[in-house]
């Protein structure tokens, strides 16, 4: 687990592309409102992809409902390893996790989520584009 920062000096890129508070999420770490996100009650096949990057991350097969507020996964897309970075602000002691490609803050995993991995990913709809994937990667 790394606690090494995001590079600013890319984020005028991101500024381009993004809505402010995407922007505010991806690139300065924020956190959208609980239940407020579209992809929280999505059910729907496809792939997660980085809203920054278009990297994807996450698929529908690992998607569960965790009852957090926020979209769940209980593992990443095949061969994707979501960075990792102890996170201790606000007081607390959590994990915060980030596209491996551009460094855009996802959210946070936890180990509290289901088997086979025990893991949840807890992430941000803002951070994320979804496509509806004719065949899922595997």
């Amino acid at each position: 687990m790394s606690t090494s920062r995001p590079d600013p000096s890319r984020n005028h890129e991101f500024a381009k592309i993004l809505t402010p508070e995407e922007y505010r999420i991806t690139r300065e770490g924020g956190t959208e409102p609980a239940f407020s996100g579209v992809y929280n009650d999505d059910k729907q096949p496809g792939n997660y992809h980085c809203k920054c990057c278009g990297e994807v991350l996450f698929r529908a097969d690992e998607k569960f409902d965790s009852g957090s507020g926020w979209p769940s996964f209980f593992a990443s897309a095949p061969g994707v390893q979501i960075k990792e970075i102890e996170d201790t602000s606000y007081g607390m002691r959590r994990v915060e996790i980030r596209c491996p490609h551009c460094d855009a803050h996802l959210g946070h995993v936890f180990p509290d989520g289901p088997a086979p991995t025990g893991q949840r990913y807890c992430v941000n709809s803002l951070s994320l584009k979804k496509s509806a994937a004719k065949t899922q990667d595997r």
